[in-house]
């Protein structure tokens, strides 16, 4: 059986939607129905099948036709295209949304610290486009090829304090701040992290490279740490707060005798109570300052309506200013002018290492002495020998630090005799019971005086009326 047209009368060759399979099906049975390999390839071609051609198959149905009467048979087999991946906008920078607690390794679980801040700094690189991955074009049964549907490219959507390189692959921070995807997925940078009311257990220990702002108040316990200024629109609790910029809270310090506040500038706010306060400029307050430790590279100021200091240590690199400095009980209220607080607290580390390093010094030579004799008289076994070399070298390292310190308290002591620019000065009274310490020098006030300032003259601390 060579004819088509006899063919066709007894086969149908279908065709996938997709073109990459052809099917076989006869159409009536017939127990005369002969035909041959090549026959059936013939007849497949004359009806657009010409790729992926299942010889085998073809072969089966010529041989065993009966076999394929009630089957759809595949007889041909393309293949479908591999279609392009789009493109991606990769996060460098792993961005956390919501807020959920620290976990340790351990599986311990830190309530106050809590994931939520997207710290970046200026030039760090924060997402990388992706390029889109090309397809593979497929082949359909007719010999043709079925193209591939290309990846979309993506790109940068770009906000605020964000640039993107010359070649489009990389998105930079411009400045120091945190990551934000806001609005339609805009990738943003701000310098400001904002807290809408308390720094509790839902918020958490704030750690930010830029400035910070609290619309409320600092809690005990917690912990703000920011590469600027941190401004706290409410009170802070026995909590630490750490600047690199400046400190300023609206409502005052209580500070239960726990925590800090530090700043690498000024700290500004109405009053301190049982506070510990550091500062790198001023610190200014406004009422009062009670019981509380203070330093403060340049000044104290606190001469305001009420402008009240008592109990505590007040110690400034330059001046204190103060409206009223102690009570009529004579609490005991310190104010040290005329050296940077750092200094004077690394001298008294200094005199503390100086008698560990002369106790050092005094029971090594002893030791080398005992060895010594022990040599004199020939009785300096091997192991003995080793240790009074060991000695030796302790020794000489012991008396090199001694001398480095005894240098370093001369160095500061030195810096302790300029106070020039020190003063204490009172705007109303300052009460019995109060010291007046400028540089090395200090001066018990046992009489209430109106209106005074203290200087250093002369090897002593004078008093004069105040301007």
């Amino acid at each position: 059986m060579t004819d088509h047209y006899l063919l066709e009368s007894y086969l149908i060759v279908s065709i996938s939607d997709d073109k990459t399979e052809a099917y076989l099906q006869f159409l009536k049975q017939d127990e005369e129905f002969r035909c041959t390999q090549e026959e059936l390839e013939r007849f497949i071609h004359t009806n657009e099948v010409k790729y992926g051609i299942d010889r085998f198959t073809l072969q089966q149905i010529a041989n065993n036709p009966q076999k394929f009467y009630s089957a759809k048979t595949p007889i041909a087999f393309g293949f479908s295209p591999v279609q392009g991946i789009d493109g991606r906008i990769e996060m460098v920078m792993k961005i956390v949304e919501g807020h959920s607690p620290l976990e340790s390794e351990d599986g311990k679980v830190d309530h106050k610290e809590i994931n939520n801040l997207n710290n970046v700094r200026k030039g760090q690189i924060i997402a990388k486009r992706i390029a889109p991955i090309p397809g593979k074009s497929g082949m359909s049964v007719t010999n043709e090829v079925i193209p591939f549907k290309m990846g979309k490219e993506a790109n940068f959507k770009v906000g605020k304090n964000v640039v993107v390189n010359a070649d489009k692959t990389a998105l930079y921070a411009s400045l120091d701040g945190m990551i934000t995807i806001a609005d339609k997925r805009k990738i943003n940078v701000f310098p400001i992290y904002e807290v809408n009311g308390d720094v509790d257990y839902s918020v958490g220990n704030i750690d930010f490279v830029g400035n910070v702002i609290i619309r409320g108040n600092v809690l005990t316990g917690f912990r703000i740490k920011a590469a600027g200024d941190v401004r706290v629109i409410g009170g802070v609790e026995g909590a630490e707060i750490d600047a690199d910029g400046s400190v300023e809270i609206t409502s005052g310090i209580i500070g239960y005798n726990k925590g800090h506040v530090k700043a690498g500038v000024n700290v500004k706010t109405s009053f301190i109570q049982d506070g510990n306060v550091i500062a790198g400029g001023d610190v200014i307050v406004s009422q009062s300052i009670m019981h509380s430790t203070i330093r403060a590279a340049k000044n104290v100021i606190c001469k305001d309506v009420k402008g009240l200091i008592v109990g505590g240590s007040i110690q400034a690199g330059e001046k204190v200013i103060a409206r009223t400095v102690g009570n009529t009980m004579s609490t005991i209220t310190t104010i040290e002018v005329g050296v940077v607080p750092e200094l004077r607290n690394e001298l008294t580390d200094l005199r503390n290492q100086q008698r560990f390093q002369n106790d050092n010094v005094v029971k090594t030579e002893q030791a080398l002495n005992l060895l010594n004799q022990l040599a004199s008289v020939g009785q300096l076994s091997p192991d003995k020998l080793s240790m009074r070399v060991k000695l030796n070298t302790t020794l000489k390292s012991h008396v090199k630090e001694q001398y480095e310190i005894k240098e370093r308290i001369l160095e500061i002591e030195k810096m302790l005799e300029d106070t020039s620019k020190s003063k204490v000065e009172i705007v109303n009274t300052i009460y019995g019971g109060s010291k007046i310490v400028i540089g090395r020098y200090t001066r018990f006030v046992k009489d209430t005086s109106e209106r005074v300032s203290f200087y250093y003259s002369e090897g002593d601390i004078s008093m004069a009326p105040y301007i």
